[in-house]
């Protein structure tokens, strides 16, 4: 007696559809990833020779040159900046605000910014500066 064999049945999976969307795919994103903009405050930092370097904190300031201020990115009027940095102070480890202020602003608003994070009990305030080395790169 005879078994029948099963017949294999061969299906063959066309992949040139396949490498066509993966390409168009590719190109979409290739095309698309270039007209991203990256949101920003826009700031010309100061240049400095002879500025330390300062390991990036986590509690910053920026200061616009139309004087607008940002705490950490989020825009903070100068009235409420006492009551959104008392409490990033309190909670950060080391207690050091990093300023970023455009070169335009008043001496007085950085000042006053600086009073402000003082009474807030940070313990050391720096001043970022571009270095010569930074600014020749640009």
């Amino acid at each position: 007696m005879e078994f029948e064999r099963r017949k294999k049945i061969r299906t063959l999976l066309d992949i040139a559809p396949l490498i066509d969307v993966v390409f168009l795919l590719l190109i979409f994103f290739m095309l698309s990833s270039h007209f991203v903009t990256h949101p920003g405050i826009k700031i010309t930092l100061p240049t400095a020779v002879s500025a330390p370097l300062h390991p990036e904190e986590n509690i910053v300031i920026h200061v616009a040159g139309d004087n607008s201020i940002f705490l950490n990115g989020k825009e903070v009027s100068l009235a409420d900046l006492f009551g959104e940095l008392k409490p990033k102070i309190d909670e950060a480890g080391e207690k050091s605000v990093v300023i970023k202020a455009d070169q335009k602003i008043d001496l007085g608003l950085a000042v006053q910014i600086m009073d402000i994070a003082r009474e807030a009990d940070a313990q050391a305030l720096v001043i970022s500066t571009k270095t010569e080395k930074d600014h020749a790169n640009q």
